[in-house]
């Protein structure tokens, strides 16, 4: 039983490293050593379909009226966490990408909470080094397929929305159906990275996906 236990524990490891894995195997992650990795369902010229296996992130909340000032906030939050603020006061490496769960049905000049995560690297997705900060907590986002948009330069409130919207109208066009009460926006870049910026917008797969050859 020990040894079966063992082995389990094992596999759950070389699964969460599977997935959180060096970014030499992505060609958006040019900044960090590990990137969520993913396997390709299908794509065509609108968009992407991709299968992400389940893993751990670190989380915060902010409310704000729009992404920019909740980002911010939200980013030294975290930031400050994976530079020592947890109760075992060890660093952790930062990753890619960065996530923002951005609520759909957001009020006009109204504030909305916006979700900011880490992807925890593979040797803290078992156990992360718990938070010192009560506004710090831990999601685990589960076995999923996305649609995904992807897009160059700054990740903003306007180009996030734009973005969004354009990904919603290729959906509906082909009648996909997905989760409308919330999207990410995604980064995968430094604030100080200038150049060849890549962003995402996702939105998750309900039922089967829909990926129709480009004409």
């Amino acid at each position: 039983m020990v040894y079966l236990a063992g082995l389990v524990g094992l596999v759950l490891i070389l699964t969460a490293e599977a997935r959180v894995g060096n970014s030499s195997e992505s060609r958006f992650c040019t900044e960090s050593k590990e990137c969520l990795l993913y396997d390709m369902v299908c794509k065509n010229d609108n968009y992407e379909v991709r299968h992400y296996d389940s893993v751990k992130w670190v989380s915060t909340d902010e409310e704000a009226y729009f992404m920019d000032k909740a980002t911010y906030t939200a980013f030294r939050r975290l930031f400050k966490y994976i530079t020592g603020s947890n109760k075992a006061g060890v660093n952790i490496d930062m990753t890619a990408p960065v996530t923002v769960k951005i609520e759909e049905k957001k009020k006009m000049w109204g504030s909305s909470i916006f979700t900011l995560s880490f992807l925890l690297p593979s040797t803290h997705q078992m156990t992360p080094p718990q938070p010192t900060d009560d506004k710090v907590y831990f999601t685990e986002m589960p076995d999923m397929k996305v649609y995904v948009r992807s897009y160059g330069g700054w990740m903003m409130s306007l180009t996030s929305s734009v973005n969004s919207m354009l990904l919603k109208r290729q959906l509906d066009k082909v009648q996909a159906t997905y989760n409308k009460d919330y999207h990410y926006a995604v980064g995968y870049d430094s604030p100080t990275k200038i150049l060849n910026r890549h962003n995402e917008v996702w939105y998750m797969v309900e039922g089967e996906p829909v990926c129709p050859s480009s004409s």
